[in-house]
């Protein structure tokens, strides 16, 4: 008798998506590609937007890829960035393509939205979310603002995983930890905050019923099992946020862990039973999102892998294999050059060689001469950021960190790793790379009574997965880098 079980995850981010078939057979889980396709950007108009209909498409396709197979999946979860959000007709219907959080309308909306509607310590009083201009209150009074056509006509405001949801199911939910990326809910209560609704011109009952990962949404419609081929298949809902189901799926042993999701952004926090919202936790701009079985993410956002990429893809000179990269940036003396990765001056800058070469002149450091030395002030500097951000999670936290486990892309990352448990002093575990599918799947395993909780699932995932291990090294010089680190901060203010 076959004891597999089949699910079907949806991982969409701002640049690609998939679509994943993951087996759970006794206590392991693997993971199949079904499908991979672009996410484009839309400009038109002097706006950006979503294709929403095409990422429904590329859905379908890969349903009908599972259906030809006649592989009998369990469930369905969606996953995506966050913040975002599509309108719907009284009618049922799409008020046109969603806008992306990059559309320049939002630029000035935040701090507009502080000064004259409601104060940032207010908001942040509520909601325990770090201010970003592109969260969805501001984009949502920015297009109020504007007078935006969609925005008035719209009877239900979905967030992009709850509306592809929509799509398949006919059935409007608002997901917790999708919901929580807004800085509209409020994590004592895990419900849309009325004031800050009111504050747009908005009403509770334009979003959907609130639901937690793993409740049902629905079934397929009718129409999407005859374009499909499947039958009545439910629709879960996931920690619709993809952060959220890559931390589900840190193979934690208990909770004293901090997780570091590595990629272009890194995302460096814990998780709490209850929201951190203080004094200190609004100084530092630290954000409280949804997670799983009640949890918060109490993490920080850190400019990450953004600042390579950028320069990789100025470099003429410079060797396209990563290993050999690497290797190169390995040869340049530690410490000669260090940055503040998160100074405005990366955010987005016309040349990003330049940006590092301009901050290294600015706090009298020897300048980066080539793409070795670059790479090794990336490498450092990220490092040493890392330390610093962990050690405001060490104050913060109720419970003593004992690990710091890396997932994500970033996890196959063994240079940066070592530096990482080297800077703060801590024992890096790495991985897994797919944290996202896995956190993804491993909630439909649970809604299907497959697995008792979040424990049981980071068991069986660390059962599946290779973890390597990354001991500290090389203290006294780390410490020594890191008085230099916060010196070159506080000169450049």
């Amino acid at each position: 008798m076959d004891n597999k079980k089949y699910f079907f995850a949806v991982d969409l981010g701002a640049t690609s998506g998939r679509t994943i078939l993951g087996t759970l057979c006794g206590e392991k889980i693997e993971l199949e590609e079904v499908t991979r396709f672009p996410n484009n950007l839309i400009e038109q108009g002097g706006h950006f937007y979503w294709d929403i209909y095409a990422l429904y498409f590329e859905i379908i396709r890969g349903l009908k890829d599972v259906a030809a197979r006649q592989i009998p999946i369990e469930s369905i979860g969606i996953d995506t960035w966050g913040v975002d959000f599509v309108f719907i007709g009284d009618d049922g219907a799409i008020l046109r393509n969603p806008r992306a959080y990059r559309d320049p309308i939002t630029f000035d909306a935040m701090d507009d939205y502080l000064k004259h509607v409601i104060s940032k310590k207010e908001v942040y009083d509520v909601t325990g979310i770090q201010f970003m201009n592109f969260n969805s209150i501001f984009q949502l009074y920015a297009m109020r603002r504007e007078g935006n056509a969609a925005l008035k006509n719209a009877a239900k405001i979905l967030f992009v995983p709850d509306a592809l949801s929509w799509m398949l199911t006919g059935s409007e939910v608002c997901e917790y930890t999708i919901a929580s990326t807004s800085q509209l809910l409020d994590p004592r209560t895990k419900q849309l905050d009325e004031r800050l609704l009111q504050s747009l011109g908005l009403t509770r009952s334009k979003f959907g019923k609130m639901v937690q990962p793993g409740e049902l949404i629905g079934c397929l419609s009718e129409e999407v099992r005859r374009m499909t081929g499947l039958g009545a298949v439910p629709v879960y809902a996931v920690a619709g946020h993809d952060t959220g189901s890559a931390v589900a799926a840190v193979p934690a042993k208990d909770e004293k862990f901090a997780y570091l999701s590595s990629g272009t952004w890194s995302l460096m926090g814990i998780e709490t039973k209850d929201a951190i919202i203080s004094d200190l936790s609004y100084e530092r701009n630290f954000t409280n999102e949804g997670g799983l079985e009640g949890t918060t993410r109490f993490l920080k956002n850190i400019c990450g892998m953004w600042l390579l990429e950028r320069c990789r893809k100025e470099w003429t000179d410079a060797p396209e294999d990563y290993g050999t990269l690497i290797s190169e940036a390995m040869k340049v003396p530690a410490f000669q050059s260090i940055i503040n990765p998160d100074d405005a001056m990366f955010a987005n800058p016309s040349n990003m060689q330049q940006a590092i070469k301009d901050y290294c002149a600015q706090t009298d450091q020897h300048v980066p001469a080539n793409y070795a030395e670059l790479t090794r002030c990336i490498f450092d500097s990220l490092a040493l950021r890392y330390r610093e951000v962990f050690g405001y999670l060490k104050e913060m936290a109720t419970f003593p960190i004992e690990i710091l486990h890396i997932i994500g892309g970033g996890s196959r990352n063994a240079q940066l790793n070592q530096f990482t448990a080297n800077s703060t002093g801590t024992t890096v575990m790495a991985g897994p790379t797919e944290g996202t599918a896995l956190g993804n799947i491993m909630v439909q395993a649970k809604a299907a009574g497959a697995v008792k909780d979040i424990w049981d699932m980071r068991r069986i995932i660390a059962n599946s997965i290779e973890l390597k291990k990354f001991v500290p090294e090389d203290k006294e010089a780390w410490d020594a880098a890191y008085e230099t680190y916060r010196a070159i901060v506080e000169r450049k203010g």
